[in-house]
């Protein structure tokens, strides 16, 4: 089939990241799937130009509203894939669940990444309860091989030769549903009194009046070190060779990241070698259970075959 896939295409993303992930699935199959960024179009009728001038017979629309409220009225069959702030604070405001409702009833199918985000949808749509699927997101990483960490911790202005380094990185959009200045000034405190921890903040400036108060506050925390986004490949290296990956974030769907917001049990964790194997070794064996990319490629490709 010709597939339309629609998503908020900002780069360095997690919808980015997912949407070329369920592309690449569905071209496995030997699916044209043509990607396209929901912000640059305004309302249905201009994706209903396209869907007739490029002959898609089927379209997939990451977020219930940026990207669904795109395909209502559509002349071909469609399914959605929740986003997570779409169920989380989209919901929240009348005009938008209205919308997002009449989407969900037109969709084939619609894909929760959680449990939990299935019924928070169902509870407000109890009739699309039968047509929610749930499938966690696969994960695969690919550290560059040429990654070079002393020209990172240069680029972040961290000490090369600083003893015993602990850094912690937080990985997200500049923007204030990810609240990534939630831990700055106990990491900055925590620094003050232990020289050798830092935290990095990484990501691209999505909302760039947040982003100046980001980087206001950034510059008045010592230890706490602000940088651009950086290719994929570059960033799962960089994971590699940090200490610890944070999470912050209001409203969260699905993650991609590590969740560890205390000091202490930071602490337990830098004094505690045998704690810390043993967290990774249960982490890679849930998201092999869990998150397989393979069972995730696997699902995509059977979900649509209900918009043939």
């Amino acid at each position: 089939m010709r597939l339309l896939l629609l998503a908020c295409l900002r780069a360095q993303t997690g919808n980015a990241t997912t949407a070329s992930r369920i592309q690449d699935h569905l071209e496995a199959a030997g699916h044209e799937c043509s990607l396209k960024d929901a912000f640059g179009y305004e309302n249905p009728s201009e994706i209903a130009n396209l869907i007739s001038a490029e002959k898609f017979e089927a379209a997939l629309a990451i977020h219930l509203y940026k990207g669904g409220r795109l395909l209502q009225g559509s002349t071909i069959p469609f399914g959605i894939i929740f986003g997570g702030t779409d169920i989380n604070e989209d919901i929240k405001h009348e005009e938008k669940r209205w919308v997002m409702g009449a989407v969900l009833e037109e969709a084939r199918f619609a894909v929760a990444f959680t449990e939990t985000m299935k019924e928070l949808a169902a509870a407000e749509w109890p009739d699309a309860r039968s047509k929610i699927y749930i499938q966690t997101q696969g994960i695969m990483t690919t550290p560059s091989a040429t990654f070079n960490w002393k020209r990172f911790l240069q680029s972040a202005g961290i000490p090369e030769e600083t003893d015993n380094l602990r850094l912690f990185l937080l990985i997200c959009g500049l923007r204030r549903v990810k609240d990534p200045l939630y831990l700055v000034d106990a990491f900055s405190e925590w620094h003050r009194r232990e020289p050798n921890i830092h935290l990095v903040i990484i990501g691209p400036a999505a909302d760039p009046v947040f982003t100046s108060e980001v980087n206001e506050e950034v510059n008045r925390a010592p230890g706490v070190h602000l940088l651009q986004e950086i290719p994929q490949d570059d960033l799962h290296a960089a994971v590699k060779k940090c200490f610890a990956v944070v999470n912050s974030s209001t409203s969260e769907g699905m993650s991609a990241a590590i969740l560890e917001e205390f000091v202490q049990l930071s602490k337990n964790l830098m004094t505690d070698p045998t704690w810390g194997r043993e967290i990774v070794a249960k982490a890679k064996a849930y998201v092999r259970q869990h998150h397989s990319w393979e069972c995730e490629r696997e699902a995509y490709q059977k979900f649509v075959l209900r918009l043939q």
